[in-house]
């Protein structure tokens, strides 16, 4: 997030409480980042008990959960895994793709309680698809018409982009429940095909990769309220 923009958009300087809302930032950034590596890194040493590698899984788990005409596929990186409704494929990285620990089978599976989601219209999914072409919109431009409207000294503009920029902070509060519900079905789905270890593992994979959606609502949330701050003592001013 462009904190630095921010801060320098409000001609503020470096104060105190922006620092602290950096300096947070990172340290729950880094935080989760760790946290998640560490716990992957540490189940992906443990095979499943279920046959078949990641993508193999996910496929039997897609079949199940009515979503055959899903496709899964390769994609390049670490923990770059997606379920992508636009193109109706799970894309998994190799790791997960052809990896057969409890890791790997739990990041898959998890996509694939996506494409469940999506399948079966859960609700909390559905409202998130609908709120992606504002977001996206909105996250794109409210740095710059909250840099127009400081400099030219519009509060009007000011307000809007603090209204756009809430419209991305309620996505990351939707966010939440959307990646726990696909967590909660891939651990099920574990827990009935697989072992207790199985189960044990992929909950603490999947909870550790859920901290992440909830650090980055929290930091969403401080910069509103920084943001709301700063207009506020302005549009007293």
């Amino acid at each position: 997030m462009p904190y630095g923009y921010y801060s320098y958009g409000y001609g503020a300087g470096l104060n105190s409480l922006y620092i602290l809302l950096v300096l947070v930032s990172l340290a729950l950034g880094l935080a989760t980042q760790a946290y998640i590596k560490k716990t992957y890194r540490k189940w992906s040493n443990v095979r499943a008990s279920l046959p078949g590698s990641g993508a193999e899984v996910a496929r039997r788990m897609l079949d199940e959960g009515g979503a055959s005409s899903i496709g899964i596929d390769r994609i390049a990186g670490e923990l770059t895994d997606n379920f992508n409704p636009s193109d109706g494929c799970l894309h998994l990285s190799s790791a997960n793709f052809s990896g057969a620990s409890v890791a790997s089978v739990a990041v898959a599976c998890h996509e694939a309680g996506h494409a469940v989601q999506a399948q079966k219209g859960f609700s909390m999914y559905r409202l998130r698809c609908s709120l992606v072409p504002v977001v996206s919109f909105a996250s794109n431009a409210w740095m710059a018409v909250l840099m127009i409207g400081v400099f030219m000294n519009v509060m009007g503009l000011v307000k809007i982009a603090i209204f756009l920029f809430a419209a991305t902070v309620v996505f990351s509060l939707v966010t939440l429940p959307v990646e726990i519900d696909a967590s909660r079905r891939a651990v099920e789905y574990l827990g009935k095909y697989g072992s207790g270890l199985d189960q044990k593992g992929a909950r603490q994979v999947l909870t550790a990769a859920a901290l992440t959606y909830v650090a980055a609502a929290l930091v969403s949330i401080l910069q509103l309220v920084y943001l709301l701050g700063q207009y506020g003592d302005r549009d007293r001013g």
